[in-house]
């Protein structure tokens, strides 16, 4: 069952979802805005593979709640590690259509996704807003040498399954593939918002190590990495780094240090 959902503002978008009579929608805790009366919400600690997603029946004995336990356990320990909400809440309309809105929490767009099962999506951590319970939520890990040259790129969220799942990001979104600029694109590691499974995501040093790539790495304002999509599939970039905006709410506060030059001498917020 499609989910019926529309997207709507401009500088800070929302999600007006809305549901069919026992029909289930989950969001990452905290993403929530409203919901008409008819609509319950349960917060659960498990996400759909781990079948948070629909009641289950009896079956199974003793060693079926052990086994759905444990797969909570281990969901919950991959959020943990990845920084994400340990909860997801649910929302099921109950005896008529019920509508549900959600939010990102950065000003930015929205997007929604359409899965078809042959292919998964990743995105950035917290880019997760809500999906139809026949989506699936994981945690990708890029790879060690990848996640700690890329930092933003090492924890991914994965989706896969049918049906609709909508991403947020900040600022305004661009969607690119890289088939058509020669079969690679280059960009700021912080600006990936989501790509398609066949997409290949890498991390390559800014320049080499002589003076061109110092330059670039201390004063550019792009550390010493840069994210690398390798393929033919869609791509979804944003035009805001959360980097960039804290370093402007930084400076707009009097608490900006790094001066004009950016790159290893950014600042972060907190």
């Amino acid at each position: 069952m499609t989910l019926q959902q529309e997207i709507v503002g401009n500088a800070m978008q929302m999600a007006v979802v809305n549901l069919s009579p026992g029909q289930t929608v989950y969001c990452e805790a905290g993403k929530f805005l409203f919901k008409t009366a008819n609509v319950t919400m349960e917060t659960r600690l498990s996400g759909p593979s781990g079948g948070g997603g629909q009641q289950q029946g009896g079956s199974g004995g003793m060693g079926g709640l052990l086994r759905q336990a444990m797969g909570t356990a281990m969901q919950v320990g991959q959020r943990m590690l990845a920084g994400e909400s340990l909860a997801f809440q649910y929302f099921t309309a109950q005896g008529g259509e019920g509508t549900v809105g959600f939010a990102g929490v950065l000003p930015g767009e929205m997007r929604a996704l359409e899965l078809d099962g042959t292919r998964a999506w990743f995105a950035e951590k917290d880019a997760f807003v809500a999906a139809e319970s026949s989506v699936e939520f994981g945690i990708a890990f890029a790879g060690g040498r990848t996640g700690m040259s890329g930092g933003e790129g090492f924890i991914l969220e994965k989706f896969t399954g049918q049906g609709t799942v909508i991403i947020a990001g900040a600022g305004n979104f661009i969607d690119l593939n890289p088939a058509d600029f020669g079969g690679r694109i280059e960009v700021d590691t912080g600006c990936v918002v989501a790509f398609e499974e066949g997409i290949q995501y890498g991390v390559q040093r800014v320049g080499g190590l002589n003076r061109q790539g110092i330059m670039n790495a201390v004063f550019g304002g792009e550390g010493l990495s840069l994210a690398t999509l390798e393929g033919n599939g869609r791509v979804i970039l944003q035009s805001l780094t959360i980097e960039g905006l804290a370093n402007a709410l930084k400076k707009a506060q009097g608490g900006d240090k790094q001066g004009p030059t950016g790159g290893l001498f950014s600042t972060h917020a907190g």
